[in-house]
């Protein structure tokens, strides 16, 4: 006699253009057995109730309560600086979108050794990206280059350092060339590819990127290279924004939809 799944209960930190459309694909089934558990938010008046019966809340005590197997934090980087310890420390793998707070060594070291500790994973989805799998095993052969270029519309570049330039561009304008680590300190909400790359391949610093606000664009463009014993790959990626967020891609919801039914399946294509 075949056996029940057991049901993945998932949390979620943020409530955006990212947490909605994953928070009404799982009530859908769209990954199944996976159900949404709880919502944590900085305040829940703010938003409409999650389907489900999800738990929408305030206090992270009452989210972690409700004996979650995986949360998803879609909520920047302060939030994983708030509450990613504390999510690992309570048994709960983490999901991280916002990868390039890991710019922060010491961030990233804590949550290191918290998982180590309580034996439970950190993930980082594709999210606005591809080849990471690629890139991933290349880097175990060795790598030689790694390079991304990152291009949007002006409107993407709003309350960021380069806003002024960004809004004021009539032709491609290069904002900003240099290491990834740097490039994702300096543009948190835009470039997390630039660090999901970076981890997966030569590191933040040997990883290297250049950032351009351009009104020739409608879409987030990512070209990605790479080169070493492997071979070279070179990727190409044209992005729709969210209308909520247009920083955001739509495919980083369905990126993480993703790596959530992953978490269910029985076949996993891409590791």
């Amino acid at each position: 006699m075949a056996s029940t799944p057991r049901t993945l209960a998932v949390g979620l930190i943020g409530y955006g253009a990212i947490g909605r459309p994953l928070a009404a694909a799982l009530a859908a089934g769209a990954a199944a057995p996976a159900r949404l558990a709880a919502v944590l938010v900085r305040d829940p008046t703010r938003y409409p109730p999650p389907p489900a019966g999800a738990l929408l809340t305030a206090d992270r005590a009452a989210f972690l309560a409700r004996s979650l197997d995986l949360v998803v934090e879609a909520a920047g980087h302060a939030a994983l600086r708030e509450h990613g310890e504390a999510v690992l420390a309570a048994g709960c793998d983490l999901l991280v979108v916002s990868v390039g707070a890991f710019a922060d060594d010491a961030l990233l070291a804590r949550l290191l050794a918290t998982a180590r500790e309580t034996g439970r994973q950190i993930l980082v989805p594709s999210g606005a990206i591809a080849g990471l799998d690629v890139i991933g095993a290349a880097a175990l052969g060795g790598l030689d280059e790694v390079t991304i270029t990152t291009r949007k519309p002006p409107a993407a570049w709003k309350e960021t350092p380069a806003e002024a330039r960004a809004q004021a561009a009539t032709e491609p304008t290069l904002l900003f060339e240099g290491p990834a680590r740097e490039g994702v300190m300096r543009f948190p909400q835009n470039v997390n590819v630039a660090a999901a790359l970076a981890l997966a391949g030569v590191g933040l610093d040997a990883t290297r990127m250049r950032v351009y606000a351009d009104p020739t664009v409608t879409h987030n463009t990512h070209e990605v290279y790479a080169r070493g014993t492997f071979g070279e790959v070179a990727l190409t990626l044209r992005n729709v924004p969210t209308a909520e967020n247009p920083k955001t891609g739509r495919i980083v919801a369905l990126s993480v939809l993703k790596a959530v039914r992953n978490r269910c399946a029985a076949l996993v294509v891409g590791l």
